[in-house]
């Protein structure tokens, strides 16, 4: 029994939920294999090959697999799937976007967002936003399973040997073109994978509050800035700052929650969080409820004291 796991990658380096999603992978026992689907990603197969648990990977490396489109790397997992009884990928917008195209391909149906692995056929995944859990039990041969990465330690980068091998790389499906990427480059640490994050709602009232008061207070802590739904639906700053249900999930050492109320949809995205800091003026906010610190008290007042406390 061997699983296979999806590889989440630029081509140039091996994105760290791969190695999350790995961990998950060895709680089913048996070979781990790592696809790598891409255009010139010798390094990234390279990378793969020396993380602790992998015992073999697979480098499908063609022109038509550079943008990692959902549909050409679906049909080419969906070749390489009979020969495993598990396929994994990270329940990023990456995994979301492939492994339901997979699953479809292959007529079984897929587990989504898993949190543990109870046994190899037997999964933990969170429902009602995370109000809940279910346990799901699957008699498909094939499991199809995303991993929500905040639930697992990463495995070691370091420390595996395994065989890096070719693999067919199929053909292009001619059903998708890449018009183009617009990457967002910030001097601060990345919002999925930021140890801090200092996050904002609509309590702040405007993004020129977002900024003037929330930076000053990330660049102490040397975090990363996050917000809620409302504060992305408001205008005050990109979509890619949301935290939450339908944003990012993620479970930093520290979240400091500013200005947010706690609906459930954002719960669901940070409450996993080791330490939770809330700054709210309504004592009956949710936020509290699943808070370890909380100050009640004018954001306007206590935000910039707490920054400059920081020296």
């Amino acid at each position: 029994m061997a699983t296979l796991v999806l590889a989440e990658h630029d081509n140039q380096t091996l994105r760290a939920a791969t190695l999350n999603t790995v961990s998950a992978a060895a709680r089913i026992g048996g070979d781990i294999h790592v696809l790598v689907a891409g255009s010139n990603a010798a390094a990234v197969a390279q990378a793969a090959a020396r993380v602790a648990g992998v015992a073999r990977v697979l480098v499908a490396d063609a022109p038509h697999l550079d943008a990692q489109l959902a549909e050409n790397v679906a049909a080419l997992v969906k070749e390489l799937a009979p020969n495993y009884s598990h396929v994994f990928a990270p329940a990023t917008s990456a995994g979301k976007n492939v492994l339901p195209r997979v699953a479809a391909l292959l007529d079984v149906a897929q587990i989504s967002d898993i949190v543990a692995v109870d046994s190899a056929d037997t999964f933990v995944r969170p429902i009602y936003a995370g109000n809940a859990l279910a346990t799901v039990k699957s008699v498909d041969p094939i499991k199809v399973v995303t991993v929500r990465t905040t639930a697992f330690e990463a495995a070691a980068a370091e420390g595996g040997s395994a065989a890096v091998e070719a693999v067919a790389t199929g053909t292009d499906a001619g059903q998708s073109s890449l018009v183009g990427r617009e990457i967002t480059r910030s001097a601060r640490p990345e919002l999925g994978a930021a140890k801090i994050i200092v996050s904002g709602g609509r309590g702040l009232g405007s993004g020129e509050n977002y900024r003037a008061l929330l930076e000053p207070l990330a660049d102490k802590l040397d975090a990363a800035l996050g917000a809620s739904r409302a504060a992305v639906d408001a205008g005050y700053v990109p979509n890619d700052y949301q935290v939450g249900q339908t944003g990012k999930i993620v479970a930093p050492q520290l979240y400091v929650a500013i200005g947010i109320s706690g609906a459930i949809q954002h719960l669901a995205g940070m409450k996993d969080s080791r330490v939770i800091v809330a700054i709210n003026k309504d004592p009956e906010a949710p936020i509290f409820q699943v808070a370890d610190y909380g100050l009640v008290g004018d954001l306007f007042e206590v935000v910039p004291e707490l920054a400059g406390a920081l020296g």
